[in-house]
């Protein structure tokens, strides 16, 4: 059982003190928050099933004492572990919604939120969306994000770990989905013969080999098979690149992250126009291809 300093009561103080104790310890932020005190906000009010917008008059709530030992023992574990926080509360949130989450799955951050929060718009005409593939999808954030804003699509969920398809299917079911979204296991494409979609959007691993060893250790906490890429971080990027356009509607569009890879594919792949995406919040090495360029460039994708 963690320590607990005479004097801590309310919501604010466990916050407020949590992230004093992260700085200290020098932790990583980068699961969803940049800084310690958003750590400390996202670990504390989850763990007290709290949602992130609480009106400040309720962070001066007290704690009951069971409260108290519960957080405090998190804190500690967020800094003697260094596990991310949405790992010790099994919550996270991508494009203001919230997702369960565990180890066998990433935690959700990808700046994709924007795209789909608006409907794909406007790089396509979200009225015309009818299917979406999320590919590499992990928790299923991407997916079903995209089934609730976009309530006449329908979606399939496709990896190829069967521990974060558990996951997915339960936050299928934790966001009413069912009807429109399926979970398939899948290495890429290769259960989906004859399928076509209008936006294949997709969450690759794409961190290079040496990269990966440099990471913080809080990166290490999560699964491998959702961040390495290979030598370069390229292996998957440019299976999906390949393969991708035969599985688009006409007039559909890929969106794919390859992040800190994007110069490399760049370096590999020179005469492809690719698209780089910008985004308000933050973000970047996000691509956007249609298919008619993923078709006219199929030729240098084979020979990448």
């Amino acid at each position: 059982m963690a320590e607990q300093p005479d004097g801590l009561i309310t919501i604010q103080d466990y916050i407020r003190w949590g992230a004093t104790r992260f700085n200290r310890a020098g932790l990583w932020f980068g699961h969803g928050t940049d800084n310690a005190l958003d750590e400390a906000a996202h670990l504390v009010l989850s763990c007290l099933e709290l949602e992130p917008g609480l009106p400040p008059a309720f962070r001066e709530c007290r704690l009951t004492p069971a409260e108290r030992v519960t957080v405090a023992d998190l804190i500690e574990r967020r800094i003697t572990e260094r596990v991310p926080a949405a790992y010790l509360t099994g919550r996270a949130w991508f494009a203001g919604l919230a997702f369960e989450v565990n180890d066998q799955v990433l935690v959700p951050r990808s700046p994709i939120a924007e795209l789909v929060e608006a409907g794909f718009d406007p790089w396509i005409d979200s009225a015309r969306v009818g299917r979406v593939l999320d590919l590499c999808a992990g928790s299923g954030c991407i997916g079903i994000a995209a089934a609730l804003f976009l309530p006449d699509a329908d979606v399939d969920l496709v990896d190829i770990s069967p521990a974060a398809l558990e996951v997915a299917r339960r936050n299928v079911t934790r966001h009413g989905v069912g009807d429109r979204v399926r979970v398939l296991e899948s290495n890429l494409f290769d259960a989906l013969a004859g399928q076509r979609y209008d936006v294949i959007v997709s969450n690759p691993p794409y961190v290079a080999r040496a990269e990966l060893a440099a990471l913080p250790p809080e990166y290490h906490r999560e699964p491998a098979l959702g961040l390495l890429g290979g030598e370069d971080g390229l292996d998957l990027v440019l299976l999906i690149l390949l393969e991708a356009g035969r599985h688009l509607s006409d007039g559909g569009i890929l969106i794919l992250e390859v992040g800190n890879a994007a110069q490399e594919l760049e370096r590999r792949l020179p005469r492809v126009p690719w698209t780089w995406l910008e985004f308000e919040r933050g973000g970047e090495g996000v691509l956007l291809l249609t298919r008619e360029q993923l078709t006219l460039h199929q030729s240098a994708f084979e020979e990448a």
